[in-house]
């Protein structure tokens, strides 16, 4: 679609939506949130700000410059060239007490990124931080920095998130997590579908003009289409966020090399998409580390002694679905008699290389280890847990189908034994609660004892894709399963403590309205030293799974 028209789009609707209420939506919204510079006549800051991975000494923070709006879609428009930027980061949001500043280069190159480090701070402290280009102003965002190594740490507060396609629904859940107030929010993938809308489509929160992206021009402007909303612009303004990819940052289902169609035009597809998504993410430099052959998105973060977040790439490095025909659009599910490639040990949901690592990661947190934080916590894009159908049928892009993978890691976590192992998940647009046994594929019980509890999260606005009678069926054949819902959207919002773990299931009222409630459809807890899931107020039905 021509830039222009996909503009003048975009700003239409910013309008609409300003006309329907949203200035009061917005209200409930910390104020120096939504500072900036909108009285400029070109406000280069409209994708907002956005600050990544805590660190205990250092801050990245993000923003990307967009040209002006009669520049967009002009072909005798001079292109944009390097811009200087300016930043700040300050102990107060009205920036009387600057803590570091400094200024640097937005490079056309890079889509006008801007990812500046700011190291030298001070362990578990906040700051304020913008940036200025010329006489605009950035709004303000809200970073934090990790606590120090080891150092006691009473309380961290996560929200996480996935699947967020713009004409499902609207963001409501994100105006939800900027109230919660969270230290860190964990985004486990799909923050844009590339899909074009379909036509006669009905029942849309909100409809989007652009094609399916292929070019670094169309997934940039993708980006900007997600990151016009400004209650997600809020919920990066609040607080760090970090982010990992499923597919749909590139193409559905695409497993490392394989895509659809032609091989050297998905290559250049995916190079396309993982710069934009470079381009767009709060990201440390170090990530680039391939040179764009790949990005380092594989990492852990530290929260004192309480937790290690080990956050996973599932995409990147995986083997290719099982008995799926290369090039071709066939990942969805086969029937366990009729693929033996299923079972194939050598088959990898996360590649060799990255199996070790984690490895490695979660001996650190075997509970003999004398710096082992109490929460040893797995984030990554999907359902872990086993589920077994009637049919035979398994699924072949989750870890169902990638069953010897998912027991070599749940025999990783056996032997480390950590003090307490939670397991995050997303992507399949539905709400579980599972407790995941030693043997991954096997109903818990005696002989197979729970060794991990799991929470995946719904989908903020995409639509589910099935029914409750099925996922009730689904449920029943599966003891581990402690709660399935496909019915709300939303998001998860989690307690932690030396003692407790407990995980909200947030979900959105009404996910066609940017006002929505949102209200609790769940709470769960974790107690340390007890292995698997609670319900509050349930504990008797729940205690049975544990036996």
């Amino acid at each position: 679609m021509n830039s222009s028209l996909f503009h003048r789009s975009l700003s239409g609707r910013r309008g609409l939506l300003l006309g329907a209420g949203l200035g009061a939506i917005l209200a409930q919204v910390p104020a120096w949130a939504r500072s900036g510079s909108a009285q400029h006549e070109h406000d280069p800051f409209t994708l907002g700000v956005a600050s990544g991975d805590p660190q205990p000494d250092n801050a990245l923070i993000w923003t990307r410059l967009t040209p002006p709006a009669h520049w967009l879609g002009q072909a005798e428009a001079p292109p944009l060239p390097a811009l200087t930027v300016r930043w700040e980061l300050a102990h107060d949001p009205a920036f009387r007490h600057i803590a570091a500043s400094g200024q640097t280069q937005a490079l056309p190159e890079w889509g006008h990124a801007v990812h500046v480090q700011v190291n030298g701070l001070a362990p578990g402290r906040h700051y304020f931080y913008r940036f200025m280009q010329g006489d605009a102003i950035s709004p303000t965002g809200r970073c934090g920095t990790a606590p120090a190594p080891g150092s006691a740490v009473p309380r961290l507060r996560l929200a996480f998130a996935a699947c967020q396609r713009w004409e499902h629904g609207h963001y409501a859940a994100w105006r939800s997590v900027v109230q919660d107030q969270p230290d860190l929010v964990l985004f486990l993938g799909d923050y844009i579908y590339e899909y074009a809308q379909p036509a006669n489509a009905e029942g849309l929160a909100r409809p989007q003009p652009l094609r399916t992206a292929r070019t670094l021009q169309d997934y940039r402007d993708r980006y900007a289409l997600h990151k016009s909303d400004p209650l997600l612009q809020a919920a990066h303004a609040v607080c760090n966020w970090s982010v990992i990819w499923d597919d749909h940052e590139v193409e559905n289902d695409y497993a490392a090399d394989q895509g659809v169609g032609d091989p050297g035009a998905f290559l250049a597809r995916r190079m396309a998409a993982w710069q934009a998504f470079y381009e767009n993410m709060p990201l440390r430099a170090g990530a680039l580390q391939r040179s764009l052959q790949g990005l380092q998105l594989y990492r852990s973060l530290r929260w004192g002694s309480l937790a290690q977040l080990h956050l996973l790439d599932g995409r990147q490095y995986r083997s290719l679905q099982a008995c799926r025909t290369p090039g071709k659009a066939d990942s969805g599910s086969v029937h366990t008699d009729r693929c033996p490639e299923l079972f194939d040990p050598a088959h990898s949901f996360l590649g060799r290389e990255q199996e070790v690592w984690l490895g490695r990661q979660l001996q650190a947190d075997s509970h003999h280890h004398p710096e082992a934080a109490r929460w040893s916590v797995v984030a990554q894009t999907t359902l872990f847990t086993a589920r077994r159908r009637p049919s035979g049928h398994q699924s072949t892009d989750s870890w169902d189908g990638y069953p010897a993978a998912r027991q070599r890691l749940s025999q990783q976590i056996a032997e480390a034994a950590p003090h307490n192992s939670v397991l995050l998940g997303g992507d399949i647009h539905q709400n579980y609660v599972c407790a995941v046994p030693t043997l991954a594929d096997r109903p818990p019980g005696a002989g197979n004892p729970v060794l991990a509890s799991e929470f995946c999260t719904t989908s903020i606005s995409s639509r589910s894709g099935t029914t409750q009678d099925k996922v009730d069926a689904l449920r029943a054949h599966n003891p581990q399963v402690l709660l399935a819902r496909c019915e709300e959207r939303g998001y998860s919002l989690v307690d932690i403590t030396p003692t407790t773990w407990r995980t909200q299931l947030r979900t959105v009222t009404n996910p066609l309205r940017a006002d929505s409630p949102v209200t609790t459809l769940a709470q769960f807890a974790v107690e340390d030293g007890k292995a698997g899931p609670v319900e509050i107020g349930c504990k008797p039905a729940m205690d049975a799974v544990r036996q």
